[in-house]
This record gives structure tokens, sequence and C-alpha cells, in this order.
């Protein structure tokens, strides 16, 4: 280590210096009472002449040694470039690199600066810097597979996600966020304009089954990810349609059907059987599923509850509950609003309320709520 350092700081690019002390360093590795701790720094060293006792550190190399052959295909697929060490920043090298041609052990390392900020605040904790750095390669099938790793619904949330991801942006640091959702719809829309739009590979299928119990986001997530392990899944939905909140809570001009049902025809090409029209504790029970052979039951039954406001006479005729009014339109069930319409509330359950209001005949919509506009 201590010659290495002197090296570096002599030869930078490291050429010259290997070609000199290569023989030495494969007769050290060959060794029997030498063992070679690469990527290590020596914390402390204590002891007596013959009886030390060293503390490191041990730094992560990201890829697997056994599996490493050193062919450097890694390094031509790697989208991400960092300053080169070996010429003090001079050049630029991949993320995935060996520092030198005579590296010992001849394999490949990662350099990893810790979690992108925009990844932890994610909820699905998708590779947010990971995926636009191939978009911006014009790699869009694979930022598109990176994306699926951990999320299925990119057209989906491409649309309606409320991006907590883009307020902790360190690009906004600088002049503003990145476009993180639009970036995200935009991958499920270039999807869309394809022959054939990818499909995760499942494996075998494993013996055991599993239910889950509503399709909403939750319930189609749950079995997604079951899928990709290879367990068979069975969803059972109350409602006639699939989706959930998705469907029956986010309106249409907000969320396109189209776009929704596609993401779920996914899950379903992945081996996932949807039942609607099922009633969990009428139609089944988890009796009846443990004797169908359902090794686990999951609960994704959501909450299609509105709030009250706990006032005299909210329950007057004319009086609607937010939830239940969206869930109507969803569904096309016929709804006596009126002309006038008085919406109470600043979410945007009450935003999306005044406007299907206005798509459903109403003519003069008021909005009263708590918040500032601003808000």
């Amino acid at each position: 280590g201590g010659l290495m350092s002197q090296l570096n700081k002599t030869f930078p690019t490291n050429d010259c210096a290997m070609l000199v002390i290569s023989p030495k360093l494969v007769e050290v590795g060959r060794h029997l009472n030498i063992e070679l701790k690469t990527g290590t720094e020596i914390l402390s060293l204590e002891g007596d002449p013959g009886n030390f006792k060293a503390k490191i550190r041990q730094e992560a190399r990201y890829v697997d040694l056994s599996k490493c052959t050193s062919c450097g295909e890694c390094t031509k697929v790697c989208p991400i470039e960092v300053p080169n060490e070996q010429d003090k920043g001079l050049s630029t090298r991949k993320a995935v690199f060996k520092k030198y041609p005579q590296a010992i052990p001849g394999a490949f390392a990662i350099s990893k600066r810790g979690t992108a900020p925009c990844k932890a605040t994610c909820p699905a904790h998708v590779s947010i810097q990971g995926y636009i750095a191939l978009i911006n390669e014009g790699k869009y099938f694979e930022a598109l597979k990176l994306l699926k790793q951990d999320h299925p619904f990119p057209g989906i949330c491409g649309r309606v996600c409320h991006h907590p991801c883009e307020n902790v942006c360190t690009r906004g640091d600088y002049d503003e966020s990145l476009a993180i959702r639009e970036l995200h719809r935009f991958l499920a829309d270039w999807e869309g304009g394809e022959d054939s739009p990818y499909i995760p590979a499942v494996p075998e299928k494993r013996d055991e089954k599993v239910a889950i119990i509503g399709s909403g986001p939750a319930g189609l997530a749950a079995a997604y990810f079951l899928a990709l392990k290879g367990y068979q899944v069975t969803i059972f939905e109350k409602l006639p349609i699939t989706g959930g909140m998705m469907a029956v809570g986010i309106p249409e001009y907000r969320l396109p059907r189209h776009i929704l049902n596609n993401e779920i025809q996914t899950i379903e090409k992945m081996g996932v059987e949807i039942k609607t029209n099922v009633t969990f504790g009428k139609d089944i029970t988890l009796e009846s599923l443990k004797a169908d052979g359902f090794s686990a039951t999951f609960m994704a039954i959501g909450l299609h509850g509105g709030r009250r406001l706990g006032v005299e006479n909210e329950d007057a005729e004319g009086v609607l509950q937010g939830v239940d009014f969206l869930r109507d339109v969803a569904m096309g069930n016929d709804i006596s609003i009126g002309k006038d319409v008085l919406v109470i509330g600043g979410g945007t359950v009450a935003i999306d309320v005044a406007l299907c209001a206005k798509r459903k005949g109403a003519d003069n919509v008021t909005h009263v709520c708590l918040e500032s506009r601003e808000e």
C-alpha cells in the first residue's frame, strides 16, 4: 500500500510504474504466506515485531469476484462517467472500472457514492439516477427494464405521482429540479409505441399459490413482485373493474383508462389471474381460500372512504361524499348534481370533484377551502 501510494505520486497514470514492478506483484500474489487485501485502508497497526495486529477498512467492490472475468464489457455499457483519479481528473472514466491493466486482482469495481436523495425519497425506491442516465444515452429499453425492477406502473405514476423526488433533486441547488415524473411518463409512452411492450421474465412456477384481496395499487404491486418470484397469484376484486382507486378514484382525464389497463394487462401476461365481482366475506372466505389450496392471503382492500365534516345536516339530500361521487363518475352511474355545485375541500380529491362536476353538466361550481390559493 505504501509503495503504491508513492508510485501514484510519481507516476500518476501508473503505466510506467506497473511495467517496472509487475513481476514483483505477481510474485507477491502467488506467495503462500502472503494474503492480499485489495481495496483496503489501514486504520491502525499495533503490536511488536512478529506479532502485529492491523485494523483495516475494506471498501465495497460491488462486483462479484467469483464471476468477473475482467473482460471489460461492463465499461462499454455503463452510462455514468466520473473524473479519473489516475490522472488527477484530467480525463473521465466509467463508474465501473479497473484502475490499470495490471491491477491485482484482475477484476472490476464500481464507484458508489451513496444513495441519491431522489431515490431515497421515492416511496418505491426507484433507481431514478440510473434510468435517467440510460435515457440520456438513448437506451430506453434498458431504462424501462431498470425502472420496472422496483415499480410496475411507470405510465400511471408518470401522470399522477406527487413526485416528492423532485423536491430533493440536487440539480435544484444549481437551477431547477429535473422533470423526473415526466421522464417516468416518457418511458411508458415510448413503450406504448413499440410493437411488443416489455413483459418482465418470470421464473419457473412454484407450487405455492397466493390469494390477493383487492386489485388496487397495493394488490397489483404485490401480485407483480410475487410473480417475479414464480408464485401462482390470483387477485379477487369486489368491483366489476380492476385498478382500485386508480380506476374509481382518479378521474379518467388525469389517468386515461387505456394507460391503466395496459399496465394491468402486463401483470396478467406475467401469469397473474384477476377475478372481478368477487366479494371477500361473501363469495370467498379465508377458510374457502385455504380449502382451494392457497398458501397465503394478502389483504389489499384499500380505503374507499371519504372524510366527514362533522357538521349538522351533512347527511341531507344533495350532499355527496367526494370519493363516492368520483367512483360513480368513473363507473358511469347515474348522478344528479343539478346546475349549481358547491365543493368543500382543498385537496386533490376536491379539485377532481370540481372538475368532474363541470364535466357532468354543472353550470356553476364554487370551490371553498381552508387553504390559500398558494397552497
